[in-house]
């Protein structure tokens, strides 16, 4: 009979999870609402060398004043796109929390700098004539999202001479290379554009430099196009977490913040320093810094309904214990009510826990849910001694509950430690992402 109630009560523990899993989602609903109006993640990849240049295609054409076929030569434009030699980036994230309601959500300013040196192109590879090369036509082409969160108006100092990045329409850009929008988790990536200027004149010292300040949210993803390519991302968020397919090789991660390197060489990366026809897409080759909130309320909420039958089943193991010991008959409408004291535990401390710390939420649930079980049991065991006993075993099942739910989180954290120590940083370690 008790093992039959003890199925029934997993109906409503049933509910429980789905009012968490309700509030978890909601939860990423509004911090999807605070990022889109702040910033989403900013993904970059630039600045890419664009080049047009004309190729021929014969083509056999009948004249009917002569009465005989023709070999014409048509023309058809193309593009070509050559990548740095240098590429140095380093980067500064101020970051913020905004909070909605009991909701809250990292949000950045990144000011990235950039800097790096092109090299003359080669066409040798497709045999085009310098004659077919349209150099005066050149222009500097950049990827990224959220051109809505730019702060400033971004400027490319090349060789000594300045030009002025514009938006553009992306309908007119896929004619001329590769468009993806959702593209390895991000957003729409669109393009800002340099005016013509002739490339020739830019090779006998091709350095450039250029600025550009996003406000973003979660993630910042910059894709390794140099030959060479070096990167600094430094921030006061002290629990970020490295994705993307680079790791950096030298971090620093204190309470304070965070700093980190990487350096990438073209042979780490299966594409070129040049590509003709189309951009390809390059994007899944990017390195990431995500800055995540650690071990959020909802899930160690979550981790805490997980053990509701173990909770459920051991505490009717005590009272029935107590009642063959004791002799004391307890009815089923009393391990009733007493089941349902253990389910409120769950919706005191989701309630709790969205005005409060999950460790605050859980201590107020689980005194209120024991002193309401042991004080009932007052009255139906008719004595002290009993109830007692029942107050502290379920303390003690509570608190063991509450270890390993933590134990948890340690599992999370170890697992990031021994990340850190095979790549021989064994003093860092940081929390779970």
């Amino acid at each position: 009979m008790i093992g039959a109630l003890t199925l029934f009560l997993l109906i409503p523990l049933f509910l429980v999870k789905g009012l968490i899993n309700e509030r978890a989602v909601r939860q990423s609903e509004v911090i999807r609402e605070i990022n889109s109006k702040w910033g989403n993640e900013v993904f970059f990849y630039g600045p890419i060398l664009k080049i047009p240049y004309v190729t021929y295609v014969q083509s056999e054409v009948y004249d009917k004043k002569t009465g005989k076929s023709v070999i014409e030569r048509i023309p058809e434009q193309h593009y070509a796109f050559f990548f740095p030699e240098e590429l140095k980036n380093t980067s500064k994230v101020q970051t913020e929390i905004k909070k909605r309601n009991n909701y809250e959500s990292v949000v950045f300013t990144s000011q990235m700098d950039f800097s790096g040196r092109y090299i003359q192109p080669d066409f040798s590879s497709k045999y085009v004539s310098d004659a077919d090369i349209k150099w005066e036509k050149a222009t500097i082409l950049i990827r990224t999202t959220n051109l809505s969160s730019i702060k400033n108006s971004v400027k490319m100092l090349f060789s000594g001479k300045e030009y002025v990045f514009e938006p553009i329409y992306e309908a007119q850009a896929n004619e001329d290379y590769s468009y993806y929008s959702e593209n390895n988790g991000y957003r729409a990536v669109s393009s800002l554009e340099t005016p013509f200027f002739n490339a020739k004149d830019h090779f006998e010292n091709g350095n450039f430099s250029f600025s550009i300040t996003y406000d973003g949210s979660s993630k910042i993803g910059i894709v390794p196009i140099g030959k060479v390519t070096e990167s600094t991302i430094k921030s006061d968020w002290k629990d970020p977490s490295f994705s993307g397919n680079f790791l950096p090789f030298k971090k620093d991660i204190k309470n304070d913040g965070f700093s980190a390197d990487w350096k990438i060489l073209h042979i780490n990366r299966p594409f070129s320093q040049q590509t003709f026809g189309s951009l390809p897409d390059i994007g899944k080759y990017a390195f990431e810094v995500d800055f995540v909130i650690p071990v959020d309320e909802y899930q160690q909420n979550e981790r805490a309904a997980k053990y509701r039958f173990l909770v459920i089943g051991l505490t009717f193991l005590i009272f029935f214990l107590i009642q063959t010991i004791s002799k004391i008959k307890i009815h089923i409408f009393q391990y009733t009510m007493i089941g349902l004291a253990l389910t409120m535990f769950y919706t005191l401390l989701i309630s709790i826990t969205e005005h409060s710390s999950f460790s605050k939420a859980y201590l107020m649930a689980s005194v209120m849910v024991v002193l309401l079980i042991g004080l009932y049991s007052i009255s139906i065991l008719k004595n002290r001694k009993f109830p007692m006993f029942i107050v502290v075993s379920l303390s003690a099942l509570y608190g063991f509950i509450y270890v390993i739910i933590q134990l948890e989180s340690l599992r999370f954290i170890g697992r990031k430690c021994w990340f850190v120590f095979d790549f021989g940083f064994g003093d860092v370690c940081f929390k779970e992402d």
